[in-house]
């Protein structure tokens, strides 16, 4: 089934709501694997064949001409590489420099309408002052024309003496405004760029941490996966439970039924690649193919039974849905168990009661023996799985040995059609 998926890298969404989070991590990473295999064939492929195979050019009515240089070569222009491009830090320092002279000179310009106003204010009253003194002048020039021209030219003199004033006074307030203006324009463009800098720190600070956290946990996933894989291999070799060390050894042991013929799969017109050709097979998820399945090929090798096949194991249970199974292992204590045949797909489940929820494990039941999905390990019946796993967790991270197994319901067995 694994070497099927990897083949295909296809997995039905049917096959993969039995699988566990931890089995489909590994199923996740062995793909990962097969696509870099592929991938590194497929470069060595076209590199052999182009130190071998010089391609013809196929002739087409599209053209494209180049931009040479100086060299005769394609001209080629990559933005930053210019002299006179520039660069990110630049770029960003004009725009906050242009921000800033925006913002300064807004407030430059309210503050120069408000001196503005105080100006025509103040000088405003003094020119009424001027009128009235020439009104009071015109009235004694009336009386005494001796003093008329020497009283106008002292009015004369005053104004100017008030417009030279005014001037100053006008030329002063603009220094002030531009002055102003010049330091706040400073003040603004140094905080927008703190700003800034702060938020590209910060930003780097946080994808840094993302990445190194990513990277440390599919680290501790795949060195746990290879410590785990080791352990059990070697437990395995050990105790004797591998098929293919039993079966280099001899013993024994009976001599397993011949292997059952391969069954009829259906097959869908839905191709993997249009380009290609290929075709995906349907996961047959119906009650009497399953029931079929597991009376021609599984019931030859006395699959259910305990390990002398003297009977039906306590911990099989036939087609039932993950919810019964959950609500069976519900009335137990964290450890119990039970392997039950799946009503999804043509294989088994291995159902486990955790403290604080339950796991189900996919069992692999294909070429003639039984192993769990994303495993090495194979054995010849799932009564020397369920052993092996009494004594060793299925998963280091988890944990999960089998304790004790759930039983029937006292109302009935569930796994009655299966033997009928």
């Amino acid at each position: 089934m694994l070497q099927q998926i990897l083949t295909d890298m296809f997995i039905s969404p049917e096959l993969l709501a039995e699988l566990s989070e931890e089995q489909k991590q590994v199923l996740f990473i062995k793909m990962r694997e097969e696509q870099v295999r592929r991938w590194k064939d497929r470069e060595a492929r076209l590199e052999k064949e182009d130190a071998t195979l010089k391609k013809p050019k196929k002739a087409s009515v599209k053209s494209v001409q180049w931009l040479a240089g100086m060299d005769s070569d394609v001209w080629v222009w990559v933005m930053g590489d210019h002299p006179a491009d520039q660069s990110y830090e630049q770029i960003c320092d004009d725009i906050i420099a242009q921000r800033a002279a925006r913002q300064a000179q807004r407030e430059a310009e309210e503050l120069r309408v408000k001196k503005e106003a105080e100006l025509v204010k103040r000088f405003s009253s003094v020119l009424m002052d001027s009128e009235l003194q020439s009104w009071k002048e015109e009235v004694a020039r009336q009386e005494v024309a001796r003093q008329e021209v020497a009283r106008q030219e002292v009015a004369r003199q005053e104004v100017a003496r008030q417009e030279k004033r005014e001037a100053e006074e006008r030329r002063r307030a603009e220094e002030e405004v531009r002055r102003v203006e010049q330091k706040r324009k400073q003040e603004i463009y140094m905080d927008l760029r703190e700003v800034r800098e702060e938020r590209d720190d910060q930003h780097w600070q946080d994808s840094l941490r993302k990445s190194k956290a990513a990277d440390l946990r599919r680290r501790s996933i795949a060195k746990q996966t290879r410590d785990d894989h080791r352990r059990q291999s070697v437990k395995a070799l050990e105790r004797g439970r591998v098929a293919a060390v039993t079966k280099a050894f001899g013993g024994d042991r009976p001599v397993l039924p011949p292997k059952p013929k391969p069954r009829n799969l259906t097959v869908t017109s839905d191709t993997l690649n249009p380009k290609q050709g290929l075709q995906r097979t349907l996961s047959t998820s119906s009650r009497e193919h399953i029931i079929r399945w597991f009376q021609e090929e599984q019931l030859p090798f006395r699959a259910g039974f305990q390990k002398d096949q003297s009977r039906i194991a306590s911990w099989f249970h036939g087609i039932i849905s993950r919810q019964e199974a959950e609500d069976l292992l519900s009335e137990g204590e964290p450890g119990h168990f039970l392997v039950r045949v799946s009503e999804r797909i043509l294989g088994y489940v291995l159902s486990y009661r955790c403290k604080d929820e339950f796991k189900h494990f996919l069992i692999d039941a294909t070429e003639g023996c039984y192993m769990l999905l994303g495993h090495q390990i194979r054995f010849t019946s799932l009564a020397e799985l369920v052993e092996f796993h009494k004594g060793e967790p299925i998963t280091m991270s988890g944990g999960e040995q089998l304790l004790q197994p759930c039983g029937q319901r006292p109302s009935g067995v569930d796994y009655a059609d299966l033997f009928t």
